[in-house]
């Protein structure tokens, strides 16, 4: 376990959703050519899961792949399991031009539920949170008022949130306050 667990933000269930924040994930930043054999074979070695489509995410029975850019993906695993993986993927890759690296630390997740998430996020976001736009499987790199994050959706009433640790209560804050009863504006 992480030491940054020690974080003041915890959960909140004052509001219109619950907003909780998630244990430490492992989280893997893997840069490179995206489209080369090679490094698609390392991270279906490490993950066993296909690279997502732009703006997508995969998710597995412990691993996810995230989309982040076009040269970019986060893998999602266990904590306890990220040495291991990148040491893998790091002697794999090693012929070809790329860059693995542990940011588990580097990032807190946060997790809203409750049947008007999505409203507590388009609050927030600049981003078309429709049904029709953005469902399960999306993936948007983006930001909470001016603070970078990331998300996507478990299911139609579960999003998980990820910022900067550093910005980590920040976040949780701007989430909490988005989610205030009496603030519900009624659009999904």
């Amino acid at each position: 376990m992480s030491k940054a667990d020690d974080s003041p933000v915890n959960s909140s269930n004052t509001g219109f959703v619950k907003i909780k924040k998630l244990p430490s994930q492992g989280m893997i930043s893997l840069r490179g050519n995206l489209s080369s054999d090679i490094v698609r074979q390392s991270v279906y070695s490490a993950v066993s899961l296909e690279l997502p489509d732009i703006r997508k995410i995969k998710v597995g029975a412990i691993c996810a792949i995230c989309w982040m850019a076009p040269d970019e993906l986060l893998i999602l695993c266990p904590y306890a399991e990220v040495a291991s993986r990148v040491t893998r993927m790091q002697s794999d890759l090693k012929s070809v031009h790329s860059f693995v690296v542990d940011v588990s630390d580097a990032r807190v997740m946060f997790c809203i539920s409750g049947v008007r998430s999505r409203e507590v996020l388009a609050k927030l976001c600049p981003v078309d949170l429709t049904q029709s736009e953005f469902g399960v499987g999306d993936f948007r790199l983006t930001r909470l008022a001016q603070v970078p994050a990331a998300f996507w959706m478990q299911n139609a009433e579960i999003f998980n949130i990820l910022v900067s640790r550093s910005v980590a209560r920040y976040g949780f804050n701007l989430l909490k306050s988005a989610a205030q009863k009496g603030s519900e504006v009624g659009v999904f």
